[in-house]
């Protein structure tokens, strides 16, 4: 659940209801259907969750669990609420001795931060995001002091 909503940048809500049928893992992207604002989108996967949800979906079929959700709980009609989700991370910070306040929702800002340190268009992060504002998505990023120094001053290439 943590990997799954860092690496494509879903919102909690979204990640706990996507359905397996969601997700094309050979093309390594899935669709958010009727997000927020009921929008769908594009998400992408990561080569690393790819396999962990391969693995997870075999484990999860040798058992005999039939969901057509990725996260379900007991009732295989049901996904896994929101409040499970944030439960799970908060437990999982507790456990690795973080002591700051985690939540569902940094993740996917870390997602958009790291994606825009690396040199993507924030224009396709918005995409990603799902947002109609480019303010939105800006709101998301944060420039990190490193990337304010590798910036060159116009001054300099004269």
């Amino acid at each position: 659940m943590i990997e799954f909503l860092y690496s494509s940048g879903l919102r909690v809500s979204e990640a706990v209801s996507i359905k397996v049928n969601d997700l094309d893992l050979n093309e390594r992207i899935g669709r958010v259907i009727a997000g927020k604002g009921k929008k769908d989108r594009l998400i992408i996967l990561s080569n690393n969750i790819i396999e962990h949800i391969e693995k997870f979906l075999k484990k999860r079929e040798k058992k005999g669990y039939k969901s057509e959700y990725l996260f379900h709980v007991k009732n295989p009609e049901k996904h896994l609420s929101i409040r499970q989700a944030q439960k799970i991370i908060q437990k999982t910070a507790n456990k690795a001795g973080i002591k700051k306040r985690v939540f569902c929702h940094a993740l996917r800002s870390s997602f958009a931060t790291h994606l825009l340190e690396s040199g993507v268009d924030i224009r396709v992060i918005q995409e990603l995001l799902g947002h109609s504002n480019l303010q939105t998505t800006q709101r998301y990023t944060k420039v990190s002091t490193e990337q304010i120094k590798k910036v060159r001053s116009p001054l300099d290439n004269l």
